[in-house]
């Protein structure tokens, strides 16, 4: 069972006017930078832009209150807009509700259970076919608002946007374009030393807010297609819930805890990365639970670790989770003063800074190393990256990490031997037997188990045998170089045994 214990606990017996300056500075940095992130990915989660305020706001204050890495910014990413965007389609917002809340369920109970090291064994090919698949969907998502397309809905697949896009490309609005496309060029190529500073994200909105106030653009806005941000959180109101209702969505909500869990913790290996630091990853679990417990509650979204905005954390000085609360507060101060300005941010500049995101998220080096990795890591990436972009989130993973394991099992057969030592080199045969094989009496063999003696290997053992001699009545098995024996291996030599005492 998990202990708990915050990181902050141990950040604060040390803690120091100087620390709480760079900490306020930190944090009102990143909460400048998560507004227009927090909005963007709301509204590509088909979910009105406030929600990804809201989430920020409470789930932000919890993972830093709460968890186990001392730097890490919590809030809604990138890697949850497929899934959320699917269960908001498929069930509605209110049973997406309900689906974080059992997700945040799942990993308080994975924390509880120290499962915290175990999700890093999901193998890497698998986690960057996702985020590349995910890279996609979002890219694909936003063309809608970045060219200024006017259609009811878009189709959940990634097929039916493409047709979709084919059908109206005559309905493209030029100067909505024009306007994406320079956001995009303003926030790829804005100086890294002024973005400290200015983040450029922040900067897109402001000058696309006053661009649009020019009378032949009319571009549009947050508060013409949602009717704006409430200035104030959303009431407490705990979801309906019901044993069909679990069983209708345990498949998406298992799906957003093990995202959320391989998301938090990639941001908890960057942020020691980058510090030096060391997170407890059973904790930083039990902090994201929490956080997607508490948040669905005030009507948000999923929340996990997130990447870039822990970076930015980091770079701008921060020295404590004290930080991240401030980026709670900053973005709570937003809602309650100058939610009405929001109602001005064109779409298009959200949508330009979502293309932003999908490029830097997506692992597109990968595809031009493809033919130099080995062939089932390659095998894997694309699996997952296809089946994520053509089928479905869940099933990538599912499909991903399965085969990943086939192949290991596959591959950690093949180095694994079970040979007569007759067949092998005559000093290795002395120095287990004692003798080299010529001198072995002709009613004895030897048999050399080398590696994983497991159930992909078993069946080895037994072909191997086939071919023994038919004068052997005596039968040595050599476990010198055995690292490992499982259940299979063990019901194979007991089989063994049982026929050769039949036949003898």
């Amino acid at each position: 069972m998990a202990v708990f214990r915050p990181a902050i606990l141990s950040c604060l017996t040390e803690y120091s006017l100087a620390r709480l300056r760079s900490d306020l500075v930190a944090g009102s940095v990143v909460g400048v930078v998560a507004l227009p992130l927090a909005m963007a990915f709301a509204i590509a989660s088909g979910v009105p832009p406030g929600t990804g305020i809201f989430t920020a706001i409470i789930a932000g204050f919890l993972v830093s209150g709460l968890g186990g890495c001392r730097l890490q910014i919590g809030g809604p990413t990138g890697a949850f807009v497929v899934i959320v965007y699917e269960v908001v389609v498929r069930h509605g917002v209110d049973k997406l509700l309900v689906c974080t809340l059992m997700a945040g369920a799942i990993l308080l109970l994975m924390g509880l259970a120290r499962f915290g090291r175990i999700i890093k064994f999901i193998p890497y090919p698998v986690t960057m076919g996702f985020t590349s698949g995910i890279a996609v969907i979002i890219f694909t998502g936003q063309l809608k608002d970045f060219a200024g397309l006017e259609m009811d809905s878009l189709a959940p697949s990634f097929l039916g946007k493409l047709t979709q896009y084919a059908q109206h490309v005559a309905d493209i609005n030029p100067f909505t374009l024009a306007t994406g496309l320079a956001c995009v060029a303003l926030l790829a190529f804005w100086p890294r030393r002024l973005a400290r500073w200015i983040p450029a994200s922040l900067l897109v909105l402001v000058l696309a807010s006053v661009a649009n106030l020019m009378p032949f653009l009319s571009l549009e806005t947050i508060g013409t297609r949602f009717g704006g941000i409430p200035q104030s959180l959303p009431a407490f109101r705990v979801p309906p819930l019901d044993l069909d209702l679990i069983r209708e969505l345990i498949g998406p909500a298992t799906a957003i805890a093990l995202l959320g869990a391989i998301e938090s913790l990639l941001s908890a290996v960057v942020a020691d990365g980058l510090t030096g630091d060391r997170h407890d990853s059973d904790q930083e679990l039990l902090a994201q639970g929490i956080a997607n417990i508490v948040t669905p509650l005030f009507g948000g979204i999923p929340a996990t670790g997130a990447i870039a905005r822990t970076a930015t954390n980091i770079r701008n000085g921060a020295t404590s989770p004290v930080s991240g609360m401030v980026h709670s507060l900053v973005l709570l101060v937003f809602v309650l003063v100058a939610a009405p300005l929001a109602d001005r941010i064109p779409l298009v500049a959200l949508s330009a800074i979502l293309l932003v995101v999908a490029w830097r998220m997506g692992e597109w080096h990968l595809f031009r190393r493809l033919f130099k990795l080995p062939g089932s890591d390659a095998l894997v990436f694309l699996t997952t990256f296809v089946l994520t972009v053509l089928v479905d989130l869940t099933v990538a993973v599912e499909v991903g990490v399965v085969l990943a394991a086939l192949l290991f099992i596959k591959r950690v057969s093949e180095v694994s031997l079970a040979s007569a030592v007759q067949a092998t080199h005559e000093s290795a045969g002395s120095s287990r037997s004692g003798l080299p094989p010529s001198q072995l009496p002709p009613e004895v063999e030897v048999f050399h188990i080398k590696g994983a003696f497991f159930f992909g290997t078993a069946e080895k053992l037994e072909t191997t045998l086939r071919r023994a001699r038919q004068q052997t009545r005596i039968l040595v098995l050599d476990l010198n170089e055995a690292i490992d024996i499982d259940a299979t291996g063990l019901n194979a030599m007991e089989g063994l045994l049982e026929r050769y005492r039949r036949s003898h």
